[in-house]
């Protein structure tokens, strides 16, 4: 401690006891009030005590949480409808995602019109449909069993079966009219 320049390590009275002992003040040198301290020294022993300072804050002001009716929106699409089968596509910026559209068709309607929140939840979404876009509750099956395209119910060994016939017919009358 005989180096230490610093008041929080040691007293001024040990600082100097110590230079005195280790020879780098002589003891013609020391300080007047060195023989008074030494003989009749504080009852506490003085410490360095860092002064706390609180630094008082402005009154704690709580942020109003904010949300907009486009949230309220979002969240009830994405509650009924998840996040759809598309993934965003970042790297264009004019994309539009689902949603958004949702979103935007919904506040068109509801400056149009005075329908209650549900019933203009799904007007938005038959009007999204109107505008081919196709949007599938969560957990529905992806296609459903009453498709209207007959096509998609057809199997493919029953494809093959006719187109088969069809080959085997042709044959058949072209081999009638090759007969002399």
């Amino acid at each position: 401690m005989a180096g230490s320049r610093l008041e929080k390590f040691g007293t001024i009275f040990t600082r100097i006891r110590d230079l005195m002992r280790s020879g780098v003040i002589q003891a013609a040198e020391k300080p007047i009030w060195y023989d008074v301290y030494e003989a009749f020294p504080p009852k506490r022993d003085p410490l360095y005590v860092k002064q706390h300072t609180r630094v008082c804050p402005k009154k704690q002001e709580t942020v109003p949480e904010i949300f907009y009716i486009e949230d309220q929106v979002r969240a009830k699409f994405y509650q009924q409808y998840g996040t759809g089968s598309w993934p965003h596509v970042l790297f264009k910026s004019d994309f539009v995602s689902t949603c958004q559209r949702f979103v935007d068709k919904y506040t068109e309607l509801k400056s149009q019109s005075d329908l209650d929140e549900s019933a203009l939840f799904e007007e938005t979404g038959k009007a999204l449909l109107l505008q081919n876009i196709v949007l599938r509750k969560r957990g529905a099956p992806v296609v459903s069993a009453d498709s209207k395209d007959p096509v998609l119910k057809m199997k493919l060994t029953d494809m093959l079966t006719e187109q088969q016939q069809s080959i085997n017919s042709d044959c058949e009358k072209t081999v009638e009219h090759t007969k002399p």
